[in-house]
């Protein structure tokens, strides 16, 4: 029998149109929902219902019952099951309420089953006056966003109530919490909740703040200022400092704030926030800054993405480092910055964690990480612009805070290796002006591993130290202690690089392998069948091919017996070890290399802590930089020291250069493909090329794009080497440059290990330079201080610099698309990179900067000068044949002949900066000079004589004896005379003289005047300090400019320009009594023991004093 109240739901379905084709019966509210609930409740409960199938999620409802104490009545409604007190509970909890009545009501509709729980909630006394109308929709919201995984369960959730914000706003202030905690904020997430429900007034004001700011409809720009105005004046009335900090430092990012995606889901929630943040406004920020960054949260994933410049490339990686991953990244696009020093793009890095995957079986672990990777990237895009037909244009309903763009790239890193073609799909649907370039090493990209790129530029500076010991390694064995196994790219391909690697030992996360005494052939043929084997580890190394002594061992051993070959090889009394004590052994062992090709940081100072290196899980094998007995350290996995271990280790005698130089291969490799792709991207859009044929000349071109990058290896090494032979010496330069750098803020001492003025005073003092670890640093700076100045310039637009240019790219491309590459979109951001790779990689450390303090050029003047000087002089050819003589002539005698090249490089440049008019045309001066040079080196060795002869005969001899081919030893000798062709050149053309005479004059002048013993002296005077480097400049470039003076007066003065000899009798003639005075003021000088400074400059003012009398005499013939 049809109860009342049934018969009255009856009535109500019967004028409610939405819930008239649920099956209803009379079972389908039970009794107890019938005695608890009005026929009204049950009515709007079925409207809910109506709405719902059995894959909907659980759907929740407010009404405020008891204002009194503020007493709350929840239903939840839910498909198939209800939900467990223990779950429900927790997100009533997080937003303050306290459960004190629950009660399940299962709903019967035909075959369907729903659940309704009603709670009745305590919701406490800290209830907002402001929109308290909007509670229970927000409530519905943020239960079902936190039930649904797009909002977190936490306290944050307390703002519905004590501030009336709804879920999407408090996702606002959670996620410039999360941001504020990882960078170093010193309260805690909990602490920060605790003041922003304290004081809900200004906790809803910093969200009205970051609408009014990023609304984009908004017409009111600055509206947003005036909130934070007045949030400025409520926190006056605030006593604790604390809680002042947290909302300044909340405002502060919200000022700081450049664009989010926020109001490009309004129509749904993406569960995603992203900011994009320009870093040096962000008050309290760990340095280093990074030029911009974009910050990601989502309940299921985390991630930052740090950028050093506007045009910046570095890899994205997974990472466990939940509580600080901006911190490892920051660390990255650190180092990132350095290494990208040699590409074209400044460093940027990025990284992100999961949340969820501890709850997710083994098997969904890897589609977890993917799909967060594929948000992550999916959300720097949104805040990324496009380029269309070489307009830009803005991510929609975005409002802008910052300037155009476009330019983002990405790269795989830890985790991450196998997702570039994930990021180039959704670069896809985004139609991304990048197209695949977008994430290098694709399907359709170059394979790092396949390619061996990274591990072979590495090889480079393996090559590079034991040459510099005097080592072939490539024929002679050596042994190699490595980190890493052969499934690795970087130590699987590196350690099939040489045939004549004996490796005794190595490990990884799971195994420690011992070959005490390797058979070289077989061990090798071991390796490359382990590098073939897909997922292969040490384990499956074959036994029978280990020698004596030696195993595979397991890390989770607990203890490992050690055999005497073994305790031999790492010179340990123990007959057993533990595994971690056993690897600390190993890093000890006396051997010639160690190759690392893994992950993790095992080598720190001794002045180091381990908590400082910021690597918990290698803390009790890491050792110190003093404790490496091994001769070498190649780094080709990142940070496998840290810069101080590195440091140390270099002090005890160690060769090491960094790990941005070692494996700088890889992003080099990595820049080419995005700079190729960039440039056919628009072939294949227009139709010009297709698809398939644009991924068979990238194919094709592979060797020479490898040839390419380890050019740069090899050249980068090669400077280093060289300038470390006298870093003792230039420690003055050196320390000046870096000075100069700290001012203009490029350069932060001491977060780059880098000496301060007073260990520099006390390295000179003990006569030490920078080591090769500092050097390569300060190299890096100096490249990217090189490349920022250029791009400031306007003159890389010039054709000058078009074979530059043309150049870059492979061969192929250059005879097909010569022009399309004269208007790549990156041209400048390209030849702003090869020139100050060129200028740093061939004449030094701070060139730049030396020669600008000299002469006052500008850097762009600074590159047409040595574009110029590199062609007339022909230097290419000179240097390329000296790289070909690896292993046959000492490395230090290359490097006497390199520096004898990169001086007269050096000389003339200076020279056109000091008498060249600024913004002078190359092409004109190139043509001006070329000519004549060619002459002229034919020409000196006959024109020289006396003493200039001799020494230019002894230098040929030299570098013949050095074992140089014969050829080369006499162009190297012809161009050591070339240091004063300009002067010539300059005096033959204003005189219409011919070059051979000219020259002749030239020379016999410095022989009469000795003028060569002048300039020796000039240049053998110790220089202590700046100064005293600017005065010894000035009085050398004074002599030349007399001798190039008197050269002219003297030809000048007699008419037929053939009869030099003549005319330097008649010139000696009339001055007899001024040169008899001379050359007893030069006799003077030869009879002292020590020439200091002051006297060079007496006989640089005689030499000076001869011009003005022949000036003087030339006037009264006029």
């Amino acid at each position: 029998m049809k109860t009342k109240w049934y018969k009255q739901l009856e009535k109500g379905i019967s004028e409610q149109v939405s819930v008239q084709k649920l099956k209803l019966s009379e079972e389908t509210f039970s009794v107890n929902y019938q005695d608890d609930f009005a026929v009204s409740d049950a009515l709007y409960d079925l409207e809910v219902l109506a709405t719902m199938n059995n894959k909907s999620r659980v759907r929740a409802r407010l009404v405020t019952i008891k204002k009194d104490g503020e007493r709350y009545s929840v239903k939840l409604y839910t498909p198939k099951d209800s939900i467990p007190l223990s779950q429900s509970m927790p997100i009533f909890e997080s937003m303050g309420l306290k459960v004190l009545i629950g009660r399940p009501y299962k709903i019967g509709l035909g075959k369907r089953q729903h659940w309704i729980q009603h709670f009745t909630l305590d919701g406490g006394e800290n209830i907002c006056d402001i929109n308290r109308e909007k509670i229970p929709r927000y409530f519905s919201e943020l239960f079902e966003s936190i039930w649904n995984q797009h909002s977190e369960n936490d306290d944050f959730n307390r703002l519905l109530f004590s501030a009336c914000i709804k879920a999407r706003n408090i996702q606002i202030i959670r996620a410039y919490t999360v941001y504020l905690n990882q960078m170093r904020f010193p309260h805690s997430r909990a602490y920060i909740i605790e003041a922003l429900n304290t004081y809900p007034d200004i906790t809803l004001l910093l969200v009205k703040c970051f609408l009014h700011k990023f609304d984009p409809e908004r017409i009111d720009l600055d509206s947003y200022k005036g909130v934070i105005d007045t949030i400025n004046e409520k926190l006056l009335n605030i006593e604790s400092l604390d809680h002042d900090l947290i909302y300044k430092r909340i405002v502060n990012l919200i000022e700081s704030t450049l664009r989010t995606n926020y109001f490009q889901h309004l129509d749904g929630d993406s569960g995603c926030i992203s900011f994009k943040l320009e870093s040096s406004q962000i008050q309290g920020l760990p340095k280093p800054n990074p030029r911009y960054e974009i910050f990601v949260y989502s309940p299921r994933f985390e991630g930052i993405h740090l950028r050093g410049g506007p045009v910046a490339r570095g890899g994205i990686r997974w990472s466990d480092r939940k509580e600080d991953y901006r911190t490892e990244v920051l660390g990255l696009m650190k180092a990132q910055m350095v290494k990208n020093a040699v590409i074209v793009p400044a460093g940027s890095k990025g990284g992100f964690i999961t949340k969820q995957i501890s709850q997710l079986p083994a098997s969904e672990i890897y589609a977890e990480v993917q799909a967060c990777y594929s948000l992550y990237i999916n959300a720097l895009l949104e805040l990324t612009d496009n380029l269309v037909n070489h307009e830009v244009y803005h991510p929609k309903s975005t409002r802008i805070y910052d300037s155009s763009d476009p330019y983002l790239v990405v790269a795989a890193d830890k985790g991450t290796a196998a997702f570039s073609d994930v990021a180039n799909a959704i670069a896809e649907k985004h139609d991304f002006w990048l197209d695949d370039a977008f994430a290098s090493g694709g399907s359709q990209g170059y394979d790092h591993k396949k390619m061996g790129i990274t591990a072979r530029g590495a090889w480079e500076s393996v090559k590079r130290h034991f040459r510099g010991l005097g080592r072939n390694i490539q024929q002679e064995p050596f042994t190699v202690v490595g980190i890493g196994d052969m499934a690795g790219d970087v130590f699987g391909n590196g350690m099939l690089l040489s045939p004549c690697i004996q490796l005794v030992a190595a490990f990884n996360h799971m195994h420690i392998f011992l070959d005490p005494n390797p058979n070289i052939k077989k061990s090798y043929a071991e390796r490359e069948r382990l590098f073939g084997l897909a997922r292969s580890t040490w384990n499956d190394y074959e036994k029978p091919l280990i020698s004596k002594g030696g195993g595979v061992f397991l890390r989770r051993a607990k203890r490992i017996d050690l055999s005497p070959e073994v305790q031999q090889l790492i010179d340990c009394k123990e007959d057993h070890l533990t595994p971690n004590e056993l690897i600390n052994y190993i890093l000890k062992a006396k051997v010639d290399l160690i190759w690392n090709g893994g992950i993790g940081t095992y080598v720190k100072a001794t002045s180091e802590t381990s908590t400082a290196v910021s690597d918990k899980s290698n803390d009790d094998i890491r050792i110190n930089g003093q404790q490496v007995r091994a001769k070498a350290i190649a780094e080709g996995g990142n940070l496998g020291l840290t810069q101080r271990g590195r440091i140390e280790y270099a002090q005890n005698g160690g060769l090491i250069y960094t790990d941005s130089i070692d494996n700088s291969a890889g992003v080099d490799c990595s820049d080419n493909e995005v700079n190729i792709k960039i440039l056919l991207s628009a072939l294949v859009k227009s139709g010009r090329l297709s698809l398939k044929d644009r991924n068979n000349l990238l194919t094709e071109m592979t060797d020479e794009v490898g040839a390419h990058c380890l050019a740069n290896n090899y050249r980068q090494t090669q400077i280093l080497d060289s300038i470390v032979q006298h870093a003792n010496a230039n420690m003055h330069q050196h320390a000046r440059f870096m000075r100069h750098l700290e001012r203009e803020g490029i350069l932060n001492r001491r977060l780059e290990n880098l000496p301060n003025n007073e260990q520099i005073i006390e390295r000179i003092g003990q006569n030490r330079g920078l080591t090769r670890p500092e050097l390569s640093i300060l190299l890096s700076y100096s490249k990217l201080t090189y490349k920022n100045a250029l791009l400031e310039s306007s003159s890389l637009s010039e054709e000058c610099y078009n074979s530059l240019l043309l150049e870059y790219f492979p061969t192929k491309l250059q005879e097909l698309y010569a022009d399309e590459i004269l208007q790549h979109p990156l041209r400048k951001e390209i030849i702003a990179t090869l020139l100050s790779n060129m200028i740093t990689n061939n004449i030094g450390i701070g060139f730049g900067f030396r020669i600008r303090e000299e002469t006052g050029a500008s850097i762009e003047n600074v590159a047409r000068a040595y574009v110029v000087c590199v062609d007339v002089l022909e230097l290419d050819n000179t240097w390329a044949e000296l790289e070909k003589l690896d292993n046959v002539v000492q490395e230090h005698h290359r490097y006497e002949c390199f520096r004898a090249v990169s001086g007269l490089l050096e000389r003339s440049i200076s020279w056109l900066l000091r008498n060249k008019s600024a913004n002078f045309d190359v092409s004109h001066l190139i043509e001006r000079y070329k000519t004549d040079i060619k002459i002229l080196r034919k020409t000196i060795p006959n024109a020289i004589i006396g003493h200039s002869r001799k020494h230019y005969l002894a230098t040929r001899k030299r570098f013949v004896k050095y074992k140089l081919p014969v050829s080369l030893a006499h162009e190297l000798a012809d161009q050591t005379t070339l240091a004063s062709a300009f002067d010539i050149i300059e005096i033959k053309s204003k005189l219409y003289s011919s070059t051979d005479n000219t020259a002749k004059l030239f020379y016999a002048l410095s022989e009469r005047l000795q003028l060569h013993w002048i300039r020796n002296a000039i240049s053998q005077t110790i220089v202590r300090t700046h100064w005293n480097h600017l005065a010894i400049v000035n009085l050398r470039n004074d002599l030349h400019a007399n001798q190039r003076n008197l050269t002219e007066i003297v030809l000048h003065s007699i008419d037929n320009k053939r009869h030099t000899t003549k005319a330097l009798k008649q010139w000696e003639q009339r001055h007899a009594e001024a040169l008899e005075r001379y050359d007893h003021m030069i006799n003077e000088l030869n009879a002292m023991q020590t020439v200091d400074f002051p006297a060079m400059s007496v006989a640089v003012s005689e030499v000076r004093r001869l011009v003005g009398l022949a000036q003087q005499e030339r006037y009264r013939v006029e």
